[in-house]
């Protein structure tokens, strides 16, 4: 008999969904539980490098993911008026794989939906933990609902704001507000944005990714006092506004926003727990316990790279305990990496100013490509 037979994954985004299809997969009954009432995400793109695409493999659904998705090969750094500094190419993908595949968040979410449905995983929306409990070699569960339950595994991937986490680790687990935040929307697409570009100011960047033959998205990361909600109307005069330094297809992006463009805004919080990631039959996966800038856009990947060796680690385990440190010691190297480089690229763009531009892009056209190969080089090596 198996060690865990039944699961209970929190969370029900990118994370829990990969984490939830994995571990049925391999012949465990598991439930998701989901504080939202629904399924609906935002509606935002998300590019999803080589090493994402390798356990959305895993998964077995690659296909799907690039029949809707957009690949390309690099990213093109230019300077704020849309001069190229120099570009570079991803090397996270091979033969089989594209090095990038941008899409919108609610495509990759349906499909992980698809997915986890076909693997025999039950959702229940509008439900969490309102308590959790170690006991032995089960966890207790009590439901929002009303419901108890016993399982052999709880996962929280419940996000940057994980109740779950601070269950088993305190307040002081909390995530912090980087000072910063990212605006985001989906435009048309084109014929000339074909890779991914990122656009250097004074303390300010902006980018753009391709989602589609039809479109792409355009993001600005700026820095922000405080994490406060801008929505709606409000949102898009904001986001032309802070736009204003930047030429190129950015400006021309910036001239064509107008009201009713859906212009989302996101506080960019960070966390990084230090080992173990678990207490008892208890384990936290995704941004629940490494969330990190979006500059390598590599959140997504670290979550679903998470759910995959989680359950490769439990697949036939006999001791759980001795399996969720195995996944911690597997995870913890690359997810720091990740983090590390994530939060050094925002700092050192956003501690820009106008006397250090020139040196500042100047350092990207003589060091960007031989970083970016020493983080790809570790990142298209195996989870």
């Amino acid at each position: 008999m198996a060690a865990v037979e039944r699961a209970l994954v929190v969370g029900g985004g990118i994370g829990g969904l990969g984490a939830a299809t994995a571990l049925a997969q391999r012949g465990i009954d598991v439930e998701i539980v989901e504080v939202k009432p629904d399924a609906e995400v935002y509606g935002v793109g998300i590019n999803q490098p080589g090493n994402s695409l390798r356990a959305l493999d895993a998964l077995g659904v690659l296909d799907d993911v690039l029949a809707v998705g957009y690949q390309f090969d690099g990213w093109d750094f230019r300077d704020a008026d849309g001069n190229l500094v120099v570009g570079v190419d991803t090397s996270l993908g091979d033969e089989r794989i594209p090095h990038n595949n941008g899409l919108a968040r609610r495509q990759l979410h349906e499909i992980l939906l698809g997915a986890a449905d076909r693997a025999g995983v039950r959702i229940s929306y509008g439900t969490t933990f309102t308590e959790l409990r170690n006991a032995g070699d089960v966890a207790e569960v009590d439901l929002s609902d009303g419901r108890e339950g016993t399982y052999d595994l709880v996962a929280g991937f419940d996000g940057i704001r994980s109740p779950t986490r601070e269950m088993l680790f305190g307040e002081g687990a909390r995530s912090q507000y980087a000072g910063y935040v990212i605006w985001r929307v989906t435009i048309p697409r084109p014929p000339e944005v074909t890779r991914g570009a990122i656009y250097q100011s004074v303390g300010v960047k902006a980018g753009y990714i391709p989602l589609s033959d039809d479109s792409m998205y355009l993001f600005n990361v700026t820095p922000e006092p405080t994490a406060v909600r801008v929505q709606g109307d409000a949102a898009v005069e904001a986001l032309r506004e802070r736009l204003t330094d930047f030429g190129g297809i950015v400006g021309d992006i910036r001239d064509g926003l107008k009201p009713g463009d859906d212009v989302v805004y996101s506080p960019l919080h960070e966390v990084m727990l230090p080992l173990p990631w678990f207490s008892g039959r208890i384990v936290l996966g995704g941004d629940a316990v490494h969330a990190c800038a979006p500059h390598l856009t590599q959140g997504a990947a670290m979550a679903l790279e998470d759910g995959v060796v989680l359950a490769d680690e439990l697949d036939g385990a006999d001791d759980v305990e001795a399996a969720l440190q195995r996944y911690g010691e597997r995870r913890f190297p690359r997810a720091k990496l990740v983090q590390d480089a994530s939060h050094g690229i925002l700092e050192q763009e956003m501690s820009i100013t106008a006397e250090t531009l020139p040196f500042a892009l100047q350092g990207m056209r003589e060091h960007l490509p031989e970083n970016m190969a020493g983080i790809e080089g570790v990142l298209a090596q195996p989870a």
